[in-house]
């Protein structure tokens, strides 16, 4: 092992009598550092990315959401309350939530309406979303906060007292509708705040109090949709879901907020795989440069390589020279480019260099995880091209030079 490995490395760091096969050895090394650096600032850009879309999600959804596996509301009880008692559990919020008719002068929309009790703001930092407005008063119970999309699709600002907002949703019942002008139970509300997160969240939802949500649908004072808990620092999150369930049977379901936004995290994960892809592909083609010199590398060399194996080196091993001299190539420029792309994401993180706009960087970050990935992709993919490449060697090479 060390014979060939000795070797491989005196071809790579010696200069060779061809010019030309310098200038493609430097220019297989160059596409392993350019391919290695893409890759890596992608998989960065795209964990940023992740991270940035999810801090969305963090502000509008719950750690563990509890709701009935049948029908769309339960009573709470204090049987449930007792349950919810776990210094494990730092707050939870009662919420009603339904698929509502917002008509404003003329123009409707059809969005979901959630009602939220005063403990929500404990579980949820929705609040800190709001760019025009307030969050929900105590006092003026006939408020909401709708969503950017919302505010667009309807014209509808905050403080508007000429006209109200209109909230409508169909009465509970079985049966045929008989008169459609009493088949609604319709609220006037007015909105005092307009919050921004992403365009799905904004078109879909507006925040009201619960207790004005219950009574437009009907409910009782104790009925509820759901339940959204914070869980306190450092807990076992898999532990808590295990002991609620089996406190509070198989008609409730709990959900994560993975769980919640499963179709979001299934499309970030699935555009993550993509790139890798994509980006692997290029550089397999930038590869091909590091089988050409190796290639050229082998041709340039016949002449010891025959004197190599005349003095009793084995085929096999002569290959092996090669195949060294291709991975060490492939090493030296993983480490250049990794050197280079993570001293970029670096300087990107702390300082932003490239921004979206006057006041938001490009969001990236540094993981090992992504390292690593980089690491075994092109180490891999260097090793193959190696051996393609030495697979050129065989006794007739060697017997016919000369």
């Amino acid at each position: 092992m060390q014979f060939p490995l000795y070797i491989a490395k005196r071809y790579l760091l010696s200069k060779s009598s061809n010019n030309a096969i310098n200038i493609i050895t430097i220019i297989a090394a160059t596409g392993v550092v350019v391919g290695t650096m893409a890759l890596f600032i992608v998989l960065s850009v795209f964990s940023g990315l992740k991270d940035f879309s999810l801090d969305f999600i963090r502000v509008s959804d719950p750690d563990l959401k509890v709701s009935a596996t049948e029908g769309k509301s339960f009573f709470f009880n204090d049987s449930i309350a007792s349950v919810l008692n776990d210094n494990r559990i730092k707050h939870y919020s009662k919420v009603v939530e339904e698929r509502a008719f917002f008509s404003y002068n003329e123009k409707s929309h059809i969005a979901s309406i959630k009602g939220v009790d005063d403990n929500y703001l404990s579980v949820n930092n929705i609040d800190t979303a709001i760019y025009v407005g307030d969050w929900l008063d105590k006092e003026a119970i006939n408020t909401v906060v709708i969503g950017n999309g919302v505010s667009a699709i309807l014209s509808l600002g905050t403080y508007d007292y000429s006209e109200s907002l209109k909230v409508s949703v169909p009465k509970p019942g079985k049966g045929y509708v008989t008169n459609p002008k009493t088949a609604f139970n319709t609220l006037n509300f007015q909105a005092v705040g307009v919050f921004r997160l992403t365009e799905e969240l904004d078109r879909n939802y507006v925040f009201a109090h619960l207790t004005m949500v219950q009574s437009l649908l009907d409910y009782k004072p104790n009925q509820i949709s759901a339940i959204e808990l914070k869980l306190a620092e450092n807990v076992n999150r898999s532990q808590v879901i295990e002991v609620l369930q089996q406190k509070l049977g198989n008609k409730f379901k709990i959900e994560t907020r993975e769980q919640l936004n499963a179709v979001f995290h299934k499309m970030l994960n699935t555009e993550n795989l993509v790139s890798y892809l994509i980006f692997t592909l290029i550089l397999i083609i930038a590869l091909f440069n590091v089988i050409g010199a190796i290639v050229m590398m082998i041709l340039d060399k016949r002449e010891n390589l025959k004197t190599l194996f005349n003095l009793g080196a084995s085929l096999k091993e002569i290959k092996k020279i090669f195949i060294f001299q291709g991975f060490l190539l492939s090493l030296f420029g993983l480490v250049l480019g990794l050197v280079l792309a993570i001293t970029f994401v670096l300087l990107q993180n702390y300082f932003g260099l490239i921004m979206i706009n006057a006041s938001l960087a490009y969001p990236v970050k540094f993981t090992l995880f992504n390292v690593v990935v980089v690491f075994f992709t092109i180490l891999s993919l260097g090793y193959l091209a190696a051996l393609i490449a030495s697979s050129r060697i065989s006794k007739k090479l060697l017997a016919d030079y000369g």
